[in-house]
């Protein structure tokens, strides 16, 4: 393999954002590597294949990663979604680790800034900083970051929170002071700070965030036909702690669309199976969950489910450097609610950032079905789209009659 096949492989193709480590000699120069990414443009980090794009052996074990990943945690500040995956390249496992462009620069690998430069990972020097962290003081504060209104005693679902501890403590990915004070919990996650929440904290954790933020609701439609100005026949609102938004909206796109039977290559028995892939879908929800324009007061996340398409809708146009041509290559992770989508990683709902979209149309293809469509609109937002295909398969009689109007067009 080729260093060239590589970053084909992860749809980038500039050094300044590739670096490549044959083995893992300490964690300072995974660090520093890391921390110059999110002071510039964020970029991976390839471990188990030199410079010349051979792949070694390199230890992925699950004890490997999860101390990786702890200690990536505990040294970089302020604290930043850093993804460690394995991935299999020449039937060799590696480790990927993704960093996204830091929404908090500056960041410092045990108290020193490093940056980006070239192929080159560098201190940064005083001028430098400066410029950098002026940088940063004209940008207005995400909203996410911003105090909300909730009273963390009265307003958050503790179980939630609880959950959220679970979910992580299973994959190893979070590292909690005191698991027993909600308080310290919600603070360690950088969802409440000096005893009051933040916005993202209000949307991850609290029983009813929709009383003070009303544009959470997710809208969800069932329409007879394939055009939307036609009758429908189920709709539905959802509202509530984030994940049970998601898992909420998730089962109405379950239960609205139909089961197909297919025969899969190498499988003589038919297979029941979604008409769209599980995956696919999940990935589509969870992304317009996690990437949408919160701030938006009008915006909001809205699902229409056709006869024979499915659109998911977020407010907000794709994040700057992110068109729908890049989508389908795969890119870097630029998350617009950075703290959001980091709770969502922690619960197990985010796992391949950057390359969620080219999986989603892998699935698609391997299912039959043309590849999704993305279209963003600075002013209308991001849809995705997904098409049933031309040709259609065989449906279960349960569903038969609705999957069977015909195709407008």
């Amino acid at each position: 393999m080729t260093t060239d096949f590589v970053n084909d492989y992860l749809a980038l193709g500039e050094g300044q954002r590739i670096e490549f480590k044959s083995v893992i000699r300490n964690i300072a120069e995974l660090g520093k590597v890391a921390c110059g990414f999110l002071n510039t443009a964020g970029g991976y980090i390839i471990c188990g294949v030199d410079d010349r794009g051979i792949v070694s052996w390199i230890d992925t074990s699950f004890e490997a990663i999860a101390k990786l990943e702890r200690q990536l945690h505990e040294a970089i500040s302020p604290k930043a979604l850093i993804l460690v995956q394995v991935q299999v390249l020449e039937q060799k496992p590696v480790i990927v680790i993704e960093v996204p462009a830091g929404k908090d620069v500056p960041y410092a690998y045990r108290d020193v800034i490093y940056i980006r430069i070239g192929e080159m990972t560098k201190k940064a020097d005083a001028e430098t900083i400066r410029d950098i962290v002026m940088r940063h003081q004209i940008e207005p504060e995400r909203w996410e970051r911003r105090f909300s209104f909730a009273d963390i005693e009265k307003d958050v679902d503790f179980g939630e929170v609880q959950a959220t501890v679970s979910d992580a403590l299973k994959v190893r990915r979070a590292f909690f002071r005191d698991m027993m004070k909600p308080s310290m919990v919600l603070e360690d996650l950088a969802v409440a700070l000096y005893g009051r929440l933040t916005n993202a904290g209000d949307v991850l954790f609290s029983a009813n965030p929709s009383i003070r933020l009303p544009q959470i609701r997710v809208r969800a439609t069932r329409y007879n036909s394939d055009k939307a100005g036609d009758t429908f026949s189920d709709m539905k609102s959802f509202e509530g702690p984030l994940h049970k938004v998601f898992e909420e909206a998730y089962s109405f796109i379950v239960r609205n669309t139909p089961t197909v039977s297919r025969f899969i290559k190498g499988n003589p028995k038919r297979q029941d199976s979604p008409l769209y892939p599980e995956e696919a879908i999940r990935e589509a929800l969870i992304n317009a969950l996690a990437h949408r324009d919160y701030s938006d007061s009008s915006g909001g996340v809205a699902i229409h489910v056709f006869p024979h398409r499915l659109e998911i809708w977020n407010s907000g146009p794709l994040p700057e450097g992110i068109t729908a041509e890049s989508l389908t290559k795969g890119h870097i992770s630029v998350p617009r609610n950075p703290d959001i989508a980091h709770v969502l990683y922690l619960r197990g709902y985010m796992e391949k950032a950057g390359r969620g979209s080219v999986l989603m149309i892998r699935q698609c293809s391997e299912n039959g079905l043309p590849a999704p469509v993305w279209h963003s609109d600075r002013a209308l937002g991001v849809t995705v789209t997904f098409r049933a295909p031309e040709v259609t398969p065989e449906v279960t009689p349960e569903v038969k009659g609705y999957y069977s109007v015909s195709r407008e067009k």
